[in-house]
């Protein structure tokens, strides 16, 4: 019945990709313009663009930043207001006070819905669920979000316990069937119905089939086996992340051996001539493009594909048990459980998409395989004559690199895209987890202050997840007064001043059209490179980067833009497949003309992006996109094959079907045996997401293929004042 706004951070497996092909010199374009079209000119009000500048100076100079966010805490020069403005959180204790303080009001609203019995008490029950499932998702969201991206280990621990906490209990609440019982009452009740808002029939209707899901129609211990299977598979998932580890996490090499690679980055991990390389991250990732030894690539791309036993029984154990469980809930296979409420419906719809998109693509890998073998053929070096699995990735890169070398370098197309043109509240003490992070407040000239964002883009320091990420930490909702009435008995305790803050935590609110209501408030993380202080130089972004950004930015618009009274139905809390649909407009934006002349000009001369530059960059980029339009159907059909029923079977083995799709639907080299990349596979944790986003996103990518010239004409870019803000 109730569930969080997402279960794990909103990661995207197509920003993940862009993410490191930005650190390799590979990416995959996602549209394609003329090179005629010239970008227009920038008729935006001069107000506007001294705001502009000011939000440029915020993200692109280290010494602007430092005076902003120094006078900000001298201005309030007032003890921490906890993270978020959540007044609770001042201390790691104030997690375990902040989860009871929600638990007690949780059981509050579910004794209330319990004893329902009038037609007038029976109304209220459809939006009494809803606070119940916020108050829920007010503690387990934002905690999940602390305990993934703080840096203090005993905050990370203290947000772990106030999630389990909360976890748990949204889980017997799942399988509480008084509550069950009651919302079937008011939905079953012509005259309730009647009374109700649009929103409170939609959120109802969500709520009676989240049920079906928790077994709540079995007998009493089966229901508790399903709160306890949830349980564990909540506790199993983030330790297969957690502690995800390759069976060797280092090999060594005569130095002498890696010619090819950065003679830079080779002498940082050389000591008496030893190179001891790391087999993850972006350092192998870039000896398998540019080592010129086949062997020595081999070898590097065999660790780098291969998962350790724990982290493969790991990923086993946590499949196994959402298959148990999903045929606890009467489901054939967890994946019929996810799709249910998706625009996909079934797996075997999504099946069928991804065999027809197979099926297109397949020739056009077949013809860069035999690109990518001709220039190996060349090679007189080449130690084997077929293509392996470790030659791809190489040969990728001498072709791109020929190609490069007679066009313009990529650095001088990054110098128009300062991070500070792309993306200021200034923040009060304790609010943010590290003193990188800028909040920027979101203002509409017609309803005021809407949302909040907290944006963590600079590179990873310890305890944050290096991926690019969207996180909801509290989602809108309308706040009713009889909810100020309960908070006014906590302004005793002393954290809060007012009624309003206390109903919020102290978070951020809004009073439009006399309704007051929660604001969103979201979180951005992404490793964009360090501004150095001692550097005039701003963050500079790849183009990939550029396009990252505006995806990520797609999720947070669709959190800001659908701001409703009721939480089950804000924001991105909608079907997986459709959240999509904002951030693939958004990266079409990222591409086009006149949204470019809105920000890209050269961080020392002012002077606008000449459009034909990006036009080669996108031209330069779908040289291999089939390759990676190929990986990503199989890797879809994997994240379908771990969640059918097979998990269930004594001879389950992970590697085996990973390699059996490599072998039945690739064109590309398949994973030599010995290998076990799956381990690797965290955007499993997420379930049936990968397949569902990476469907969606080329559905939505070839409607947008059919209609963004109409899009255009339409001048959904306008350049006047009230639309860039």
């Amino acid at each position: 019945m109730l569930k969080t706004a997402t279960s794990r951070p909103w990661v995207c497996s197509r920003c993940i990709k862009r993410q490191i092909q930005s650190r390799q010199g590979l990416a995959t374009a996602s549209t394609q313009y003329s090179e005629s079209r010239p970008i227009p000119v920038d008729n935006s009000a001069p107000g506007a663009k001294h705001d502009d500048r000011t939000l440029r100076k915020i993200f692109d100079s280290p010494n602007f930043w430092a005076e902003f966010s120094q006078s900000s805490k001298q201005s309030y020069n007032s003890p921490a207001v906890g993270l978020f403005q959540n007044r609770y959180l001042v201390n790691p204790r104030g997690f375990e006070v902040f989860a009871n303080t929600s638990l007690r009001k949780a059981q509050r609203i579910v004794d209330k819905v319990l004893k329902a019995s009038t037609v007038e008490e029976y109304r209220h029950v459809a939006r009494d669920l809803d606070r119940l499932s916020d108050l829920l998702c007010r503690v387990i969201d934002l905690s999940d979000f602390v305990r993934a991206t703080h840096p203090n280990a005993a905050i990370q621990a203290a947000a772990s316990r106030a999630y389990a906490k909360m976890f748990e209990y949204m889980n017997i609440l799942n399988t509480t069937t008084g509550l069950d019982k009651q919302l079937e009452v008011a939905m079953r009740t012509p005259e309730i119905v009647a009374g109700w808002t649009e929103e409170e029939v939609v959120v109802a209707d969500i709520l009676k089939k989240d049920f079906a899901k928790s077994a709540i129609d079995l007998p009493r211990t089966q229901r508790e086996k399903f709160v306890a299977l949830s349980q564990e598979i909540s506790e199993i998932g983030p330790e297969f992340v957690d502690y995800m580890k390759p069976a060797k996490p280092y090999l060594t090499f005569q130095s002498s051996k890696l010619k090819g690679m950065d003679p830079i980055l080779v002498r940082d991990y050389t000591t008496w001539g030893q190179t001891r390389l790391p087999t993850t991250g972006g350092v192998a990732a870039a000896a398998i493009r540019t080592v010129q030894n086949e062997e020595v690539r081999k070898e590097i791309f065999m660790a780098t594909r291969t998962a350790s036993s724990n982290t493969v029984h790991k990923l086993e154990e946590l499949l196994c048990k959402r298959a148990e469980l999903a045929k606890l809930s009467r489901y054939e296979s967890y994946s019929h459980l996810a799709l249910g409420d998706k625009m996909a419906k079934s797996p075997a719809s999504v099946s069928q998409f991804l065999q027809a998109l197979a099926k297109d693509n397949n020739q056009i890998v077949k013809g860069e395989v035999s690109e990518l073998l001709k220039s190996k053929l060349s090679n007189s070096n080449a130690s084997s004559t077929g293509l392996q699995p470790w030659d791809k990735d190489y040969y990728m890169t001498q072709i791109l690199g020929s190609i490069r070398s007679h066009s313009r370098n990529s650095d001088f197309l990054s110098a128009y895209f300062s991070l500070g043109t792309t993306c200021t509240h200034e923040t009060m003490p304790g609010e943010t987890w590290n003193s990188d992070v800028r909040r920027l407040d979101v203002i509409s000239e017609t309803d005021g202050h809407v949302a909040v964002l907290y944006c963590d883009l600079f590179s990873p320091r310890p305890g944050k997840s290096p991926n690019p990420a969207h996180f909801t930490l509290r989602c809108s909702r309308e706040i009713t007064i009889p909810e100020l009435e309960e908070a006014s008995t906590l302004l005793q305790d002393g954290l809060f001043k007012t009624d309003e803050e206390a109903a919020n935590d102290g978070m951020a609110t809004s009073r439009a059209s006399g309704v007051l209501k929660q604001l969103p408030t979201i979180a951005l993380i992404c490793d964009f490179v360090t501004m150095s202080g001692k550097s005039s130089r701003p963050a500079l972004l790849s183009f990939n980067e550029v396009q990252t950004l505006f995806h990520e930015m797609g999720h947070a618009i669709h959190s800001i833009l659908g701001r409703t009274s009721m939480q089950n139905v804000s924001g991105t809390r909608c079907a997986t497949d459709f959240a999509e649909l904002p951030s693939v407009l958004m990266e079409h934006f990222a591409a086009d003309p006149s949204v470019l002349s809105l920000f890209a000009r050269h961080y020392e001369t002012d002077q606008a992006l000449p459009y034909e530059m990006v036009a080669e960059k996108l031209a330069l980029d779908k040289r291999f996109e089939g390759s990676d339009i190929e990986n990503q159907i199989i890797l879809s059909m994997l994240d379908l094959a771990y969640h059918s029923d097979l998990p269930l079977s004594p001879t389950f083995n992970s590697t085996e079907i990973y390699h059996s799709l490599q072998r039945e639907h690739g064109a590309l080299p398949i994973d030599p045996p010995g290998t076990c990349w799956q381990g690797f596979f965290g955007t499993c944790l997420d379930t049936v997401v990968l397949t569902t986003v990476i469907c969606s996103i080329r559905f939505w990518r070839g409607e947008f293929g059919k209609l963004y010239s109409e899009v255009e004409k339409a001048a959904v870019v306008s350049t006047e004042t009230t639309v860039r803000r």
